[in-house]
């Protein structure tokens, strides 16, 4: 839209040599954008970095709960004044985290996050999780509701703090939890709770792509999508890294 923009001012300027790479960028920025193996490539090399775990009996016995990031349903002014919570199109970290509910009740859990809005309003995305349990029948399963936290460094701190202050309540060590969060997210996570020296095991979910490469696909919006998906994650990465948020090694 810029390089339109400009475009459309070089004409006004009658330099039309401008207009015309102006024109030309913007024609094979666009191509790159929705020419969907470009994104796609880097986007399976973030979804892989970190390796699933399977959910194993043996894994379960041990781990003491379940953290889920937020990010998947909309709080703020839609459910205050609809009176409905929204899911997002991160719909996968609330689906997986009510199946381990249901399959799992004695399993406490987490649903970290407030908002990650420049301008956030209340109700929180944890606290829009909470009336979301409710409606689905799940209200009396023993949870935690960490609604101050504004970005994925801030998730594993506060959720830091009610771990280790159950284990203290309960006079045992502090136990792995199973971490829910999109695939494209899940190394950031990784490298923040490893920063903090919180135990976690991480259980991808949201994954954007397949083993198979769709080298005939071409789409705007979905590849713009997954760009955007991509240059988050790098940008939150380098930030991390140079703020000393996060620590660059996969345990």
């Amino acid at each position: 839209m810029i390089l339109i923009a400009l475009a459309l001012l070089f004409l006004l300027l009658r330099k039309n040599h401008l207009v015309r790479r102006a024109l030309g960028i913007a024609l094979c920025l666009g191509f790159f954008i929705g020419y969907i193996p470009t994104s796609q490539f880097a986007m399976r090399i973030l979804e892989d970095a970190v390796p699933q775990t399977p959910l194993t009996p043996e894994v379960l016995s041990q781990v003491g709960g379940i953290l889920i990031l937020g990010n998947a349903v909309e709080g703020g002014p839609i459910t205050r004044d609809r009176g409905e919570v929204m899911i997002r199109a991160s719909a996968e970290r609330v689906t997986k985290a009510f199946q381990l509910l249901r399959q799992y009740p004695e399993l406490p859990f987490i649903a970290s996050g407030y908002s990650g809005r420049l301008l956030p309003q209340r109700p929180s995305e944890a606290d829009a999780f909470k009336q979301l349990l409710q409606e689905q029948g799940l209200g009396s399963h023993p949870g935690y509701y960490e609604n101050q936290s504004r970005n994925t460094y801030e998730n594993m701190r506060y959720s830091k703090k009610i771990i280790e202050g159950l284990a203290e309540k309960e006079g045992t060590l502090v136990q792995p939890w199973l971490l829910i969060t999109s695939a494209s997210h899940m190394l950031r996570s990784v490298q923040v709770a490893n920063q903090q020296g919180l135990l976690i095991v991480p259980l991808s979910v949201d994954y954007q792509t397949s083993k198979q490469t769709s080298w005939h696909h071409f789409d705007l919006v979905e590849g713009g999508d997954q760009w955007n998906r991509l240059i988050h994650e790098l940008v939150g990465m380098a930030a991390y890294w140079i703020t000393g948020k996060g620590a660059f090694s996969v345990k």
